[in-house]
């Protein structure tokens, strides 16, 4: 059982990468969840201030995912539809532009269109706001990665340390 624990754990440290790039699949819970499979073995004693931290840091990251863009677009004089723009090009750009173009310019171009057409935005306002709008997701999707990877670092060292038990397991 723990030896299953561990590798669902560690396949949830690299979804949760993965989910660090891609919108759709929320990163860094899922790497939390692969710290907290690793910590419900046997074979590691549970440290709760640990587990509690790292969840608060996971949590506040994924809210500050939706947060960071929206600042972004407001600090560059966007409007709410320029922010859903970005959303829904972000979407849009998945599905139709090669990774991880897709996600870059379907996020700029949707904020574009979106000021430009809901708010009726002149070009260059629209553009100014569309590239804080990117900036705000570049941003936000680096803060995801760097979190994500440090819960793999963390999730690989706990196991180093303890190896020489977890090694009979397989």
């Amino acid at each position: 059982m723990d030896a299953t624990l561990i590798i669902i754990g560690f396949i949830l440290m690299f979804v949760g990468i993965a989910g660090a790039i891609m919108p759709v699949i929320p990163g860094t819970p899922i790497s939390w969840l692969g710290l907290l499979l690793l910590y419900l073995t046997s074979i590691i004693a549970m440290d709760w201030w640990f587990i509690s931290i790292t969840f608060v840091i996971a949590i506040g990251i994924y809210i500050l995912d939706y947060v960071i863009p929206a600042m972004g677009t407001k600090r560059f004089g966007g409007t709410k539809a320029g922010a859903w723009g970005a959303i829904i090009g972000l979407f849009v750009g998945m599905f139709f532009i090669p990774i991880p173009f897709g996600f870059l310019i379907g996020s700029f171009l949707g904020a574009l269109f979106g000021e430009m057409i809901v708010s009726n935005t002149e070009f260059e306002p629209a553009l100014k706001a569309a590239f804080g709008s990117f900036i705000g997701f570049l941003a936000s999707t680096v803060l995801k990665v760097f979190a994500t990877l440090v819960f793999l670092g963390l999730f690989v060292y706990k196991a180093y340390v303890n190896w020489n038990v977890i090694e009979p397991l397989f």
